[in-house]
């Protein structure tokens, strides 16, 4: 009996593929050694995509509804009475850029407390890549990779429905979503290294919420100018990375007017507050695996 012309071109296509084969495990170490961090920022990014609504939700459902109550329902009062308060642009081009800077900070601080300890103590998720070749540095690295590319595609989604509002005249507003991403890792990074050193969960990171990032959203510029609050309190911007990151935001967004030299020292103080904390989210990572 003769097999059909089916069959034999299927058992002619399946003796042609070359047998699969792994790599042996000192390619494999090698790769791991210099791609260690992606490989982990991968792993990092599928366990995301896992719960991906719930991120875009509250990454970019809730500041947008901050933009729309804030900025289309309150700015009608704001324009009509304080029609030259806000540097000459309406309400809702001046706090969209606050909203979105801010909306960065908020997710830096829920992505680098609670996962960060979950891989040290509760899941211990940090400690299986460690025993491959893979570096606490690396690992550290590559959730950093991840949560910045969280950053950038939140920050992509927000900016659009912003320009879509018109609320982003500048032909450089764009540059306010690099801006959002370097303001969360300055806040981000220094909260990472220390949720690297907690080793018991007492309610540590709900202090951080409550005390550090509230104030730090409600007292930065956010939705008036800073020089408007009590000298007693503007210090809170001045050291606030949502303070710079929104000044940035609002000279690309629609050329907000200031002196050089400050947008220089907006850039060198979130650009050095996120190598500050990268070097202690290295040193802490290193001590804490026992390296």
């Amino acid at each position: 009996m003769t097999e059909p012309p089916l069959a034999k071109t299927s058992k002619t296509r399946t003796t042609s593929e070359p047998p699969l084969r792994a790599h042996p495990p000192e390619v494999s170490a090698a790769k791991a050694r210099r791609w260690g961090a992606f490989y982990f920022a991968e792993q990092v990014l599928r366990v995301m995509k896992g719960y991906g609504w719930s991120i875009f939700l509250y990454s970019v459902g809730q500041p947008a509804a901050y933009l729309f109550a804030m900025g289309v329902g309150l700015a009608t009062l704001v324009d009509t009475n304080s029609a030259t308060a806000f540097g000459g642009v309406s309400y809702l081009a001046y706090i969209a850029p606050a909203l979105l800077i801010s909306a960065a900070v908020m997710t830096a601080a829920t992505e680098f407390t609670f996962p960060v300890m979950d891989g040290f103590k509760w899941r211990r998720v940090y400690y299986g890549p460690h025993a491959s070749p893979l570096t606490p540095e690396q690992i550290a690295a590559g959730q950093i990779i991840a949560v910045t590319l969280r950053f950038l595609l939140q920050s992509v989604i927000y900016f659009v429905i912003v320009a879509m509002f018109g609320a982003s005249p500048s032909g450089w507003g764009w540059g306010s979503v690099l801006v959002a991403t370097l303001a969360g890792l300055s806040f981000g990074l220094p909260l990472m290294a220390y949720a690297a050193s907690v080793k018991e969960d007492k309610g540590q990171f709900a202090m951080v919420m409550r005390f550090i990032v509230m104030p730090l959203f409600l007292f930065s510029g956010t939705f008036f100018p800073l020089d408007t609050l009590p000298v007693l309190v503007r210090w809170i911007g001045w050291i606030s990375p949502i303070w710079h990151g929104t000044e940035l935001g609002r000279v690309l967004s629609y050329g907000h007017e200031e002196p050089p030299v400050l947008t220089i020292i907006h850039i060198v103080f979130l650009a050095g507050l996120a190598w500050f904390g990268w070097v202690l989210t290295k040193r802490q990572f290193v001590r804490r695996m026992g390296q």
